[in-house]
This record gives structure tokens, C-alpha cells and sequence, in this order.
């Protein structure tokens, strides 16, 4: 570990195959964002609301099942998990191109290929934040973090032209066919990952499902980072979702944008992401992660209302600064945060706490989408955008509802009365306090094992506490 410190993070080499992986897998989606509504629209003669409906179906799992999904990567090896995540979209991709050939595709088929392998990315995306510990050392776990969201934003911006152009040149369900060749590519990638993660613990008496669930549920909600970020994470997912989901309407009836422009007005916005991800560490370094993500929250979403001040000619040029400005805030945050929850969570929660915040991230995500379309049609579609850029605006007054007003840096492990008051209740739990020859208690990583003979139990859990608001 100490060699892989000094080494620096470009030169680990899993990082660089967990790097590689998972932006082929990042392009490939963003691939498939753009092929899999043309396969409907252009292959199956799709109407509007059969395409939107595809559109939700990637999202839907997250609603019902990201909550046992954090309870069950806490039970499981995560490696394994993902690579099985991967192979099962690989699978689902490559039998829509299929039954295209074969002249048997029907839009059923392309609603349950989008539902399973939304599945599948509920599974892949918490299993992933939680494994990134264990191949990057807590210290470089920011940088990690900035490299991966900065990669992200780059195959957006590269996947959605990607796409476009498979589909022009070769057909829409080309670029299934690319998207399934990705995850190929990142499942060699995972198994190419030398480090061996712990085995997750496994305690003498497992508990129901709903009680896991329930205790990652009640650690997001009592804890005040936590609970404040999640919450301003969700209402600002709402209000991003509500304009973009108006924004292509916009430029075509309000702005008089062509087809050909709507695409690369969009993806101008993206650069912002890129840019985000640069300056996260350098900001956090200098001004502290608490303060370093408040100024990248207020110092940018005021530029989200440059986009309803967009009009036709050079001024259309205003909506994808705003923007641009609006993803770096986005990014850099992201980036802070992803850091702070893999260092701050008790290892063995991490996945439930994951999955907590995911589905309330991700949650609003239809509903905003939804809001968005309520209100461009009631208000009208300038309305609209200044009443949901104008929330934006606003809405990082919530960060300051919690403790990161007073604190220079996020913390980097839960406060003493949360790690008490788990003790207390494993204590109180039928078969009492564990032996004491037993393992560490994992709630407090930085706490001296009870068993000084065994010191790569500690080792371990040190590197075992370490991700669309």
C-alpha cells in the first residue's frame, strides 16, 4: 500500500484498468441513449409516449429496488457482482440487434431489454462506488473521484456524438451492437484488477432484509451531512430534470433551432462536467472540501438563469453557457461528495447508505421530468425555464441548513455518538456484545482492534472506509 502511495494514482495499474472499464462502459450507455429511442422510433415506428416510456424504464428499478440493493452488496463480493452486472447487459443489448436481423423485434422486447439492464445498472452503479476503496488509498480517493466524473462527462460528449454518427452510418441498432462491446471491454478490464477485497462480514445471526434496509435508511437520515446533502441532492435532480426535460422544445420553437444544431447546443452543455471534474481537487485542496463545495454550488447555479434569457441569433449561444456553468457546479460537487461518503461511512453500511441516496437522487428524476412538462404547458416554455433555473438559483441556501456552513473540511469518519450508539445496539442484540477474540468492530475503522494479534483485520477495514446530484 505504501508503495502504490508513493507510486501516485496514474501509475496503480487497477486503477487504470478500473479507469479504462468503466469510461468504455460510460461511452457505450451514452451510445445507447441516443440507439435505443432511434431503434424505436426509426425500426418500430414507435409513438412519442412508447418512447418516452422507454426513457423511464431505465430509471424505474432504481425506485423499486435501490433500496434492497444496497442491503445485498453489503452481503456480497463486489467484483463478482459487477462483472456478472456486465455480462447480463452485454447479453440483453446484443438480443435487440438480434431479433432485428431476424425481423422479430417488438417494442415489448425493447421495454424489458431497458428495464433489465436498468436492473442491472442499479447493482453495478452501488456495488461500484463501494468498491473504489479497496483498489485507491483514502488519500487519493478525491483525485480518483475526479478523474472518473471528468471521464464520465468526456464520454457523454463523445457517446452522444458517437451514437448519432453509428446510427447515421450504419443503422440505429449499430450502436447496440457498440454499447455491448464496451461492457465486453470493461468486464475484462474488472478481471484484470489484482486487489482482492476483503470478505464482507457476515454476522453470527443475519438479520431480515427489511431491517438492513431500514438501518442504512435511518443512518442517512439522522446523520446531519448525510441528510442535508441527500436532500439538496434531490431537489436539485428535480429542478435540472424539469428543464432539460423542456429544453429540446425550446430550441425548436422558441429559438428556431435546427435538428442538426439541437444536438451540439446540448452537448456544449457537457463541457461543464469536464471542467468540473478538473477543478474539484484543486478547489478542495486550497479552500477545504466543505467550503470548496459550497463555492462550486454558489458561485455557478446563478448562471443556470442565462438560459431562459436565450433568443434566436447569437444569443442562443447563452444556453449552453448556463449550462456549462450548471454541470461544473454539478461535477465538482459530485466529486467533493462521492470522497466524503466512501471515507465517512461505516464500511459495512456503505451500500445501503449508497443505495439511500441514490434512490433519492434518482427518484426525482421522473418526477422532475414530469414537472418540467406540467409546467412548460401551463406557464409556457420561457416561464418555465425561469421558474425552475430561478430554483436552481436558489437552492443551495439548503447546504447551509446543516453543519458545512461552520466547517472548512467534510469530515473523514462519523461523528462518536453515531459509532457509540451502534455499539450500544449491537450490544443489545439477542447473543450479546462479540467475543472478545473476535474481529474489530467495523463502525469505528480508526478505533484499535480488540485483538492486537491480528493486524490485517485493521489493515483491512483502514482502506475499506472510504457518486446523476
Amino acid at each position: 500500500m505504501n508503495a502504490r502511495r508513493r507510486d501516485g494514482l496514474l501509475r496503480q495499474r487497477d486503477f487504470r484498468l478500473l479507469w479504462a472499464g468503466e469510461t468504455t462502459s460510460r461511452f457505450g450507455s451514452n451510445v445507447t441513449g441516443v440507439a435505443m429511442p432511434l431503434v424505436a422510433v426509426v425500426t418500430l415506428d414507435a409513438s412519442t409516449f412508447w418512447v418516452s416510456a422507454l426513457a423511464a424504464a431505465a430509471w424505474l428499478p432504481w425506485l423499486f429496488l435501490g433500496l434492497p440493493a444496497g442491503a445485498w452488496v453489503d452481503r456480497l463480493p463486489r467484483r463478482p457482482l459487477m462483472v456478472a452486472c456486465n455480462v447480463a447487459s452485454l447479453v440483453l443489448l446484443l438480443s435487440v440487434p438480434a431479433a432485428a436481423w431476424l425481423d422479430v423485434l417488438t417494442m415489448t422486447q425493447l421495454l424489458l431489454v431497458a428495464l433489465l439492464t436498468g436492473v442491472a445498472n442499479v447493482f453495478f452503479s452501488i456495488a461500484y462506488r463501494v468498491y473504489v476503496p479497496f483498489v485507491v488509498p483514502r488519500e487519493h480517493l478525491t483525485e480518483a473521484n475526479a478523474k472518473l466524473q471528468g471521464s464520465e462527462s468526456a464520454a457523454q460528449l463523445a457517446g452522444l456524438g458517437g451514437g448519432g454518427a453509428l446510427a447515421g452510418a450504419f443503422g440505429a441498432v449499430a450502436g447496440l451492437v457498440a454499447n455491448a462491446a464496451t461492457f465486453l471491454v470493461a468486464t475484462l478490464c474488472l478481471l484484470g484488477i489484482r486487489a482482492r477485497e476483503p470478505v464482507p462480514e457476515r454476522p453470527e445471526r443475519p438479520q431480515a432484509l427489511r431491517k438492513d434496509v431500514t438501518e442504512g435508511l435511518r443512518h442517512t437520515v439522522r446523520d446531519p451531512y448525510l441528510r442535508v446533502l441527500t436532500t439538496y441532492g434531490t431537489v436539485t435532480n428535480l429542478l435540472l430534470t424539469g428543464y432539460q426535460a423542456i429544453l429540446t422544445v425550446f430550441l425548436v420553437r422558441e429559438l428556431h433551432v435546427g435538428e442538426a444544431m439541437v444536438g451540439w447546443l446540448l452537448a456544449g452543455s457537457s463541457v461543464g462536467g469536464l471542467l468540473g471534474a478538473v477543478v474539484a481537487t484543486p478547489v478542495a485542496r486550497r479552500f477545504g472540501t466543505a467550503r470548496g463545495m459550497l463555492l462550486c454550488k454558489f458561485a455557478t447555479a446563478p448562471f443556470g438563469l442565462l438560459i431562459p434569457l436565450a433568443e434566436p441569433g447569437w444569443r442562443v449561444v447563452l444556453l449552453p453557457v448556463g449550462g456549462a456553468m450548471l454541470a461544473l457546479g454539478v461535477v465538482s460537487a459530485n466529486v467533493i461528495q462521492g470522497a466524503f461518503r466512501q471515507q465517512y461511512c461505516p464500511p459495512q453500511l456503505l451500500g445501503r447508505i449508497t443505495a439511500s441516496v441514490s434512490v433519492a437522487n434518482f427518484g426525482a428524476i421522473p418526477i422532475g421530468s414530469l414537472l418540467g412538462g406540467v409546467l412548460g404547458g401551463v406557464l409556457g416554455l420561457r416561464p418555465a425555464l425561469w421558474l425552475l433555473t430561478a430554483g436552481l438559483a436558489v437552492s443551495s441556501v439548503l447546504l447551509l441548513a446543516g453543519p458545512l456552513r461552520a466547517r472548512r473540511d467534510l469530515p473523514t469518519e462519523p461523528p462518536a455518538e453515531s459509532t457509540e450508539s451502534a455499539e450500544s445496539a449491537k450490544a443489545a442484540e439477542p447473543g450479546g456484545p462479540p467475543e472478545p477474540g473476535g474481529p474489530p468492530e467495523p463502525a469505528d475503522p480508526s478505533a484499535p482492534s480488540s485483538d492486537p494479534a491480528d493486524p490485517s483485520d485493521r489493515r483491512a477495514l483502514r482502506y475499506a472506509v472510504p457518486e446523476q446530484g
